[in-house]
């Protein structure tokens, strides 16, 4: 591949909606930067797949991200990183990769109970980097951890208010609240929408950590590495694409975003069964 261009898009991809959550921080952050964003919708939700698949999916997609001349890449997916940050690293190391890694650091650091919960998809919780990251930082800490079955169909869906997904985040959250709980991490990207929810749950005095900040300033820093940030005086541009369905992902613009935007159906280059469609 050519050398990334300062002009071309920051790529950014996840299973569906959630990465939207990384993207909105990411625009706060580098206004000035042109984005490309890749919901692979027709095989959300990452996080029940076998790590192998999901690494097989998230390498298709950097591909795809990279004939698209794009200068670095966010892997806005927690289930992606685990299953593949490391070897996307390993294999395209002339593109800048920034992965997600779930906040057990600040969180350890933060709590004042002890006990913190993480909040994430199998997917996230069978990965080398999810067990790297409790050894490193949560020694001396109480970590609760619950999957969430189902919330990520509920966001997909639009419904982050919804009666299901109330019971849902009520069913993670009450154990660990009778437990000590004070801090929650969120370990999935699509888990930032329904903050409100969470915070109404727990109440004031349980702090919600929200990747996304840290993941655009991580963004901002290696791009100012390797001399990528955009010179441009224009307000960035976001162009989305979708292995699902366009219309679906553009209504959930408005909801999630507060925004309209034009939706492009893409495939990454692998031929999309009914089996994984369903």
């Amino acid at each position: 591949m050519s050398s990334p261009r300062p002009d071309a898009p920051i790529g950014i991809f996840d299973s569906g909606v959630g990465g939207l959550s990384i993207l909105r921080a990411i625009r706060q952050q580098l206004p000035d930067e042109d984005i490309l964003y890749l919901a692979d919708q027709a095989h959300v939700p990452y996080g029940l797949r076998s790590l192998l698949e999901v690494r097989a999916f998230s390498t298709g997609i950097t591909r795809y991200l990279l004939e698209q001349d794009v200068k670095l890449i966010v892997v806005a997916c927690n289930a992606a990183s685990a299953a593949a940050l490391r070897y996307l690293r390993a294999t395209f190391p002339d593109i800048p990769t920034v992965g997600m890694e779930p906040a057990v650091k600040p969180a350890a650091e933060q709590t004042n109970s002890g006990v913190v919960g993480v909040l994430a998809t199998p997917a996230t919780f069978q990965g080398e980097l999810y067990a790297s990251v409790i050894e490193r930082f949560a020694q001396g800490v109480t970590v609760l951890q619950h999957t969430c079955p189902g919330l990520v169909d509920e966001i997909e869906a639009g419904r982050v208010n919804g009666v299901e997904t109330r019971r849902i985040l009520e069913h993670a959250v009450q154990p660990m609240l009778a437990q000590g709980l004070d801090t929650v991490v969120l370990g999935c990207t699509h888990y930032p929408f329904v903050i409100p929810l969470i915070q109404e749950i727990v109440g004031t005095d349980v702090r919600v950590i929200d990747p996304a900040p840290a993941i655009a300033r991580q963004t901002a820093r290696l791009l100012d590495q390797f001399e990528l940030r955009s010179t441009s005086s224009d307000a960035g541009k976001t162009r989305y694409l979708t292995t699902g369905n366009p219309i679906m992902f553009a209504s959930l613009l408005d909801g999630l975003l507060g925004e309209s935007g034009e939706v492009w159906q893409v495939s990454w280059g692998k031929e999309i069964t009914a089996d994984e469609r369903g």
